[in-house]
């Protein structure tokens, strides 16, 4: 009995110095990862197809690393390893399966300007199909599995002029808004002679020469900042229509200035399409969408569900072209799209409501009989699946992981899902989610000799009667009697929405718990992911609302007994960055703080962020309107700026224009003029989404960066 029981201690011995001597997560686990995505079954559901984007290090640049993404299969069985397709330098994306599982057509940039190419599966090496001199994109097969749909996008000033893509030389039913100009007739200078010293018209050409030769940047438009750059150049995408096989000649099937989006079959003789709602007006001020449908030989077009200032998007086509399932709802940012579905011959009067009242993506269906799609709800994505004959809604999944890209095909369910202890993998599963199986692991091996923490879940009723839930991530190799210090994690959007089932924070949430911090994050008004009340909750408080959310979270985390008080941090991006400032500037609690690519003056925001239709819809009017200027400045960070005392890393990249530069310049300028702790890191070339897909050195000097801010004051 004695020997029983040494033995018995010995082996509880083993597993926690097993446990015990894993590694903690490294800053550099984030060039580790590979994430699966685009996942597509064969017709008998035995074979997966999906990308896989990995980070790669550049062979000719020390510390600098690319994201490549190349096609994939694996056996749903499980029983035999992934297998990759495609190796090209390039890069594989967007691809589509063909009806028959035989052919694969997908988008690689060749010259820098991305083209489809057809793979088939019996071996060989893939083809070109197009070569479009502006570029392709939304490839999508007939029924017959014959011919590709799909997009090409042409700048509108080329297509005015191009007497190929528009033989008649048409222009714009809608006005360019240039001053003075009552018609788009400048448009066609193109045989005109430019000449600086001659005619208007040849003045005109000569002006129009130096903006085609980047020597000048005209903008009339409205919406001109881009992720990057600011354009007054815009592009329209048209249809067009191609036979997989080698040699064939592009068919273009739509023409004029509607740009065309989610092109799909109907039956192998129509095609359904996204388009701008009305076509008289300017692109940037049309923000409407609706669906079009059209015949393969390019006749037809005409209005399926069109309607002024109402959206209908992500539309989906049943397997046999019986049915419709469609998003919709009026123009906003600040409501939720309703699901429904409708016969393909219906109209809106016919259209069903399926009750889900969370944002939905991947629309799909199973034959004609049932509608699925991922929904974001409570901390994680599941799936929802709605019968047509039963009229139920069925929740596959839970809030503690998140389903992205997933694929059915008879009984048989392939997706990826981000859990706690791996991010992306692909699972198997009945058309119910049920019967699990992993049949991946390319992150498996090496987080096996990793220490992982496990997000607690917990919740709040704040003031207004709503449930906040929150979730707090103990410090890694956390002991029971000692104190640490607590990080709080802010979300953007404001409309995102964090959990263990969020991918793009499960790297930087578990670095910070191996550098010996608690984290904890939440939820607040105005998150998405619990419906249409509490993502309005924040029209006109930006603010006190839900900083009053997040700062309960960090007070409920503090009273569990082991953080340390006198170390509390707070770092977030965004509409986060946002409120780390105005944090700073009504509460000193903090040791120190991080604000990444945030908008601190909401007036000036108006004009330097192309996000700025947040100040209407949020506060109700525009900066020069008194009862909203008031708004936006009570709700501005920077007019708190002289409370600011808090040490503060403040983060940009320099090409950001989703947020702009302006404000985040103004708030460092301001707390060193006022003498405060302030550093300011600008990342050149780097955009909104330097966190996210940005540069790979970039994204880890800023998570870093802030470590070893936070390290100077702890």
């Amino acid at each position: 009995m004695k020997f029983r029981l040494f033995i018995l201690l010995q082996a509880l011995v083993v597993v926690v110095f097993a446990q015990s001597g894993k590694d903690q997560i490294k800053l550099t686990d984030m060039l580790r990862i590979k994430q699966a995505s685009n996942i597509q079954l064969s017709v008998d559901g035995k074979t997966a197809f999906f990308t896989l984007t990995s980070i790669e290090p550049e062979t000719d640049k020390k510390w600098e690393y690319q994201f490549q993404s190349q096609l994939w299969a694996v056996n749903t069985d499980g029983l035999s390893s992934p297998r990759q397709l495609t190796s090209s330098k390039e890069g594989s994306a967007q691809f589509a399966l063909s009806p028959d599982s035989r052919q694969i057509v997908f988008i690689r940039n060749i010259d820098s300007k991305p083209q489809l190419f057809l793979l088939a599966m019996n071996g060989g090496e893939a083809f070109q199909l197009t070569r479009s001199k502006y570029g392709v994109s939304s490839p999508r097969w007939s029924p017959d599995g014959k011919q590709i749909v799909y997009l090409d996008n042409i700048p509108w000033k080329n297509l005015a002029n191009d007497s190929l893509l528009n033989a008649a030389h048409s222009l714009p039913g809608w006005s360019a808004e240039r001053p003075g100009l009552t018609d788009n007739s400048f448009l066609n200078n193109s045989k005109q002679d430019p000449n600086p010293d001659g005619s208007i018209n040849e003045a005109r050409a000569w002006l129009q020469q130096n903006e085609k030769d980047k020597k000048a940047k005209v903008i009339n438009r409205l919406q001109f900042q881009e992720e990057s750059v600011t354009n007054g150049d815009l592009s329209v995408s048209q249809v067009f229509l191609i036979t997989a096989s080698p040699g064939a000649i592009p068919r273009q099937l739509t023409t004029g200035f509607n740009s065309y989006s989610n092109p799909q079959f109907i039956s192998d003789t129509q095609i359904m399409v996204n388009g701008e709602a009305d076509e008289s007006v300017h692109p940037d001020r049309n923000l409407a969408m609706g669906i079009y449908t059209l015949q393969t030989d390019g006749s037809g077009l005409k209005p399926f569900l069109v309607k002024k200032d109402y959206n209908y998007i992500g539309a989906a086509v049943s397997a046999s072209g019986k049915w419709i399932a469609v998003q919709h709802g009026p123009v906003s940012y600040l409501s939720i799209p309703a699901l429904a579905i409708l016969p393909t011959g219906g109209t809106e009067k016919d259209l069903i409501t399926i009750p889900a009242d969370r944002d939905k993506g991947n629309v799909s269906w199973k034959g004609d009989e049932q509608v699925y799609a991922t929904t974001a709800s409570n901390g994680g994505t599941v799936l929802i699946q709605y019968d047509l004959k039963t009229k139920k809604v069925q929740t596959m999944g839970t809030p503690n992981e998140g389903i992205g890209s997933f694929s059915i095909a008879g009984n048989t369910m392939a997706y990826v899902k981000t859990t706690i202890s791996n991010p992306f993998e692909i699972y198997t599963a009945d058309q119910y989610a049920k019967s699990e199986k992993r049949i991946t692991g390319f992150n498996e091996d090496w987080l096996k000799t990793k220490l992982l923490v496990q997000p607690e879940k917990n919740s709040f009723v704040n003031e207004k009667g709503q449930s906040i839930e929150y979730w707090v991530m103990k410090p890694g190799g956390y002991a029971t009697g000692k104190k640490y210090p607590l990080l709080l994690e802010i979300h953007g959007g404001p409309t995102a929405m964090w959990g263990p089932g969020e991918s793009t924070m499960w790297h930087e949430f578990q670095f910070w718990c191996a550098k010996g911090y608690g984290v904890v994050y939440c939820n607040p008004r105005g998150s998405g992911g619990y419906g249409n009340d509490l993502l309005k909750s924040n029209v006109n408080d930006w603010g006190n609302g839900p900083m009053g959310d997040v700062l309960t979270a960090l007070d409920k985390a503090v009273a569990q007994g082991w953080a340390d008080t006198s170390r509390l941090f707070v770092t977030g991006g965004s509409y986060a960055g946002y409120l780390v400032a105005y944090i700073l500037g009504h509460d000193k609690r903090f040791k120190a703080a991080c604000s990444q690519r945030g908008v601190y003056d909401l007036r000036t925001f108006f004009g330097e962020g192309n996000a700025w239709r947040l100040v209407p819809n949020y506060f109700g009017g525009y900066p020069w309107e008194k009862p909203t200027k008031d708004i936006l400045e009570r709700e501005s960070p920077i007019s708190y700026v002289q409370n600011i005392f808090t040490p503060l890393i403040i983060f940009h990249g320099e090409n950001d224009l989703r947020t702009g530069v302006i404000s985040s310049e103004q708030l460092y300028k301001s707390l060193k003029v006022l003498g405060r702790p302030v550093e300011y890191v600008r990342h050149p070339g780097a955009t909104h989404e330097i966190t996210r897909s940005g540069n790979n050195r970039q994204r880890m000097d800023q998570m870093l960066r802030t470590w070893e801010f936070f390290e100077r004051f702890r």
